[in-house]
């Protein structure tokens, strides 16, 4: 059965894939070229959001569920902003960053419903 439509999942997805990519290495050359500038404010803002995500997760109870989540959160941010001050590659850094950030939010987003 031939459809019309047939394949406009993959093809949705490369697009979909082609806009994420696009996306990442533009930020990634804007990162780059203002490093000093986007590290300083990266480990800020990736701090206070891994704050906010531990007031999260502390809010629900100090479970050993609780506790795993603290300690991703404390450990991506430990990672991230010691990849900053042991001066690894700008794509490392870059990366480690989009990390702590995806978890911040993630475990946000899991312990306010």
């Amino acid at each position: 059965m031939n459809h019309k439509y047939e394949g406009s999942d993959e093809r949705n997805f490369a697009i979909i894939k082609l806009y994420i990519m696009t996306l990442y290495n533009s930020t990634f050359e804007n990162f780059n070229k203002s490093y000093i500038g986007s590290a300083t404010m990266a480990i800020i803002g990736q701090s206070c959001l891994g704050a906010v995500a531990a007031m999260f997760i502390l809010a629900n109870g100090t479970s050993v569920t609780q506790m795993i989540q603290l300690g991703i959160i404390v450990f991506t941010n430990i990672i991230a902003n010691t990849s900053i001050l042991a001066q690894m590659s700008h794509k490392t850094v870059f990366n480690l960053i989009i990390t702590s950030v995806f978890f911040s939010i993630l475990f946000i987003i899991i312990n306010n419903i």
